[in-house]
């Protein structure tokens, strides 16, 4: 893991309706080749987040935001052609087949996708590349977005609950392919099972009604422990 800091933001406010911010200067630095899990309990914010960064969001507030050292706009081009978000549902797209959603995503990054076959393979997908996305499970539709977010290889990869809906050999695949990412950038995740938390992250932040409430970091990182202050 490197200590570089690959994005930055300060004071980052986010609000649904002006009197009720979902987020309320938070925050937040990633570095380079991480993996950073993102947990809290529901309505802390979590997924508001995610959709912010993803440049989904524009009523937000922000008192500085860098992304490689350049101020960053979550909308702006070049920071959209370095990340990639696999969101927790996502029906997106839903009359492309996986394959022609594979050719869309590498014309619109302008980056060839690489190991698709592997990826295909490791996830348990080939039956399913020539279906079209809206008449896929569940599992499967989550499968296609993982396929096309590991072949991308973003600089900074964003998945929101990436185990939801996967089975067993499939989620440690998955669990394969987070650990192994760094040498290609960095990892932001959100997820309920706090043990996928645990087992996969260098760094954990812990949101409460909009904030950060805590960070957990090398030893600290242990399943009882951040159950624990879950509960306070």
């Amino acid at each position: 893991m490197s200590n570089e800091k690959m994005l930055v933001l300060n004071d980052l406010s986010v609000w649904y309706t002006p009197e009720k911010p979902v987020l309320e200067k938070l925050s937040m630095e990633l570095g380079t080749n991480e993996v950073i899990g993102l947990i809290g309990l529901n309505g802390a914010g979590k997924t508001t987040f995610i959709k912010t960064l993803s440049g989904l969001l524009n009523t937000f507030q922000v008192k500085a935001a860098w992304w490689q050292g350049k101020t960053l706009l979550f909308r702006d081009l070049e920071f959209k052609k370095e990340r990639y978000t696999v969101f927790a549902e996502d029906h997106s797209f839903q009359f492309f087949t996986f394959r022609e959603y594979a050719f869309y995503v590498e014309a619109s990054y302008g980056k060839k996708l690489s190991n698709i076959d592997e990826l295909v393979h490791g996830f348990r997908f080939g039956e399913y590349t020539d279906i079209l996305l809206k008449e896929l499970s569940t599992g499967n539709l989550k499968k296609a977005y993982l396929i096309t977010a590991f072949a991308l290889k973003p600089k900074l990869l964003i998945l929101d609950e990436p185990m939801n809906g996967l089975d067993f050999q499939s989620t440690e695949y998955l669990y394969q392919q987070i650990g192994s990412y760094r040498k290609h950038g960095t990892i932001l995740f959100s997820s309920h099972i706090l043990e996928s938390i645990c087992l996969m992250s260098d760094r954990v932040v812990l949101l409460e009604q909009g904030q950060i409430k805590r960070c957990f970091a090398g030893q600290e990182i242990e399943t009882e422990k951040i159950r624990e202050v879950l509960k306070e």
